[in-house]
């Protein structure tokens, strides 16, 4: 039998001890998310008496407190500006270039030319020599500033050099930094990119008031001298407009901090009898929205998503303008990012920054279903690579794909053979069989490279029994975008009669599937015609009553012939020998350009004896100089980095 003390020590005994970390991401701190909602509301100065700022760490923390003082009333000139911290580590290395590149582009001048970079004393900026000056830099600030009556300011320039005088000012240190001015929106504004040093090579740390409050309120003052106070009859009208107006404006936000519990009351006071009358009217134009609803007769109820859903509606109706002037006239259906679960294939009507100030892209698509497409791009995409005008997919982000569950389906125990798929698309009769397994082996290597599937040999792949389900979820984690891929850098027009396998041959080879009878599918019905005629007088093609019938292998010869002329072309202006290289053949040598062809992109690599061509792939992009080497089946290519054939993507 237990004795008294051996019970009492068994019985349970807290211990209270520090909390132990769990696996997977840390909690966020519940201070830090009140932080973030404050900031998507709107950041506000706010402090003590005597104008003392919040911020305690930072240059222009006094300043912040003290800007626009108590000049700037209700009737002071307003202007917006907006603000990005950028860790240039975390960027990437080319961020500061792409971003500079950009505000530089065509069509951004009141005369449509191409944008020019300015600085405190010139008005023809370095670009590359700023960005020289700032590459040791930990970080870097860019600001959009935008004023409401930029029109009326005429000077752009003159205004933004006064307002940097005046933040050298508060930030008591030079500034190194340079401008761009738009013009081709509604709102004229000025994009500032400032390099994030001071002039004693010290970390340039501005306070966080002072970039959300701080450097708006200066600006705010220089538009109030430049221009004086706004009248009463401007800021009526200014109000008025907004009562109609489908997006979150100045009498919304009015509305919202005036609710309590979600509801406004609004009975008069002889004195506000004007504000009252412009938020009724307000409030009656939301009412037909359906995000209000009334109470009584003084009194509303906000929906609780009001914000959120103007918010929505004002950049739905922003994506609609822009599509509209992409396409100068011509009347299309529009569909709107996120519309469409289905490939969006189609020429490039525009393309643009939706977000200037984080380098987040759209593309107007004009589609071959006859619709027009607004798409939003992933955070990095590389714009310049997508001409206006080319031919781009874009599948829509954690899509399944049918080559993964055509992979899936052909794998025997795991095991996928390039040589198994081929004989099952000829006895299927498939036009191309090697074009159909390069597709399908292009999809392998991506995969691969992000360990999802193994290449065991040459044609050899282990995939995984679920591989539809993972390959659908490595696509949701690349990024909350579409896929775009360019199909071809060519008009339809000028792949009618162009040497190499075109984006025209793989729709008649397809015999244009998906090819609406109106918009752009109707162009590249008439494109198909010319290109099939072409074909016909290449010997490569002949007409049997309706049908068209192509010679075996089309896209092989097709693209044979190109690389044949291009690479004399590049043989006699570089010198070296141009060595063909035969399908299943392999190439090494030193990664010297790359060449654009209808066909395709090229890799030009130099072994010493000459040079060959092979198909291109983002990923050897990094490595150029370098030593590389590729073995190459159709338009599929196994891509080995250095001199050790272990080391491959």
């Amino acid at each position: 039998m237990a004795t008294r003390r051996e019970l009492d020590g068994e019985r349970f005994r807290v211990r209270p001890a520090a909390p132990k970390s769990r696996a997977g991401p840390r909690p966020e701190r519940f201070v830090s998310q009140v932080l973030k909602e404050v900031s998507k509301a709107g950041a506000k100065a706010f402090g003590q008496r005597a104008g003392r700022p919040a911020s305690t760490f930072g240059r222009g923390r006094v300043a912040a407190g003290m800007a626009g003082g108590s000049r700037l009333g209700a009737q002071a000139r307003r202007v917006v500006t907006k603000a990005r911290f950028v860790v240039l580590r975390k960027a990437g290395a080319n961020s500061v270039s792409t971003h500079l590149r950009y505000i530089e582009r065509d069509g951004v001048t009141r005369d449509g030319q191409r944008g020019q970079a300015y600085g405190p004393d010139t008005d023809t900026a370095d670009v590359q020599a700023f960005e020289e000056r700032g590459r040791g830099d930990r970080h870097q600030f860019r600001f959009i500033v935008s004023a409401e009556d930029a029109v009326g300011l005429e000077d752009l320039r003159g205004f933004t050099r006064q307002l940097m005088q005046r933040m050298a000012v508060d930030l008591e240190t030079p500034l190194d930094w340079v401008a761009v001015d738009h013009w081709d929106t509604d709102n004229p504004h000025t994009h500032i990119v400032l390099n994030g040093r001071t002039a004693n090579k010290e970390d340039l740390v501005i306070a966080p008031d002072y970039m959300a409050h701080g450097m708006r309120m200066r600006a705010c003052e220089i538009a109030t001298e430049w221009l004086g106070l706004r009248t009463e009859t401007e800021i009526r009208h200014s109000l008025q407009r907004e009562i109609g107006q489908q997006r979150l404006t100045g009498l919304d936000r009015a509305l919202l901090s005036q609710a309590v519990a979600d509801a406004v009351d609004l009975t008069g006071r002889p004195e506000d009898r004007q504000r009252q009358n412009l938020l009724r009217a307000r409030l009656q134009r939301l009412e037909a929205l359906a995000l209000v609803e009334r109470i009584d007769a003084n009194r509303w109820r906000l929906a609780p998503d009001m914000a959120r859903t103007l918010t929505a509606m004002g950049e739905r109706d922003d994506a609609l303008d822009i599509v509209r002037r992409a396409l100068k006239g011509q009347q299309r259906e529009c569909v709107v990012d996120g519309a469409s679960t289905a490939p969006v294939v189609g020429r490039i009507a525009g393309k643009g920054l939706a977000d200037e100030l984080h380098d987040r892209g759209y593309l107007v698509v004009d589609g071959i279903d006859g619709r027009a497409h607004y798409l939003t791009l992933p955070a990095g995409a590389d714009l310049s690579a997508l001409p206006v005008n080319g031919i781009v997919e874009a599948k829509p982000p954690g899509r399944g794909r049918t080559v993964d569950r055509t992979i899936a389906a052909i794998a025997q125990e795991g095991i996928y053979k390039t040589a198994d798929h081929l004989t099952r698309l000829e006895q299927e009769a498939d036009r191309d069989p090697q074009a159909t397994v390069d597709v399908h082996v292009r999809r392998l290597e991506a995969l691969r490279r992000s360990g999802v599937v193994a290449r065991v040999a040459e044609g050899i792949w282990q995939v995984p029994p679920d591989l539809a389900l993972k390959a659908q979820q490595h696509e949701a984690q690349k990024g909350t975008g579409p896929t775009v891929e360019l199909r071809s850098h060519l008009p339809v027009d000028q792949q009618v009669r162009a040497i190499g396998a075109t984006w025209l041959d793989r729709q008649l080879i397809g015999e244009g599937h998906g090819l609406a009878a109106q918009g752009f599918g109707a162009q590249v019905r008439e494109a198909m015609r010319g290109r099939a005629d072409f074909l016909v007088e290449q010997g490569l093609a002949e007409r049997r009553g309706q049908r068209m019938v192509f010679s075996r292998n089309l896209l092989s010869t097709l693209r044979d012939r190109e690389l044949t002329v291009a690479g004399k072309s590049l043989q006699n202006q570089t010198g070296l020998i141009y060595l063909p290289l035969r399908d299943g053949g392999r190439a090494s040598g030193v990664y010297l350009r790359s060449i654009q062809l209808a066909s395709g992109r090229f890799a030009m690599l130099d072994d010493g004896m000459g040079f060959r061509l092979v198909p291109w792939r983002p990923v050897i992009e990094q490595r150029l100089g370098q030593h590389i080497a590729a073995v190459v089946r159709g338009q599929s290519v196994t891509w080995q980095f250095g001199r050790q054939l272990g080391m491959s993507v």
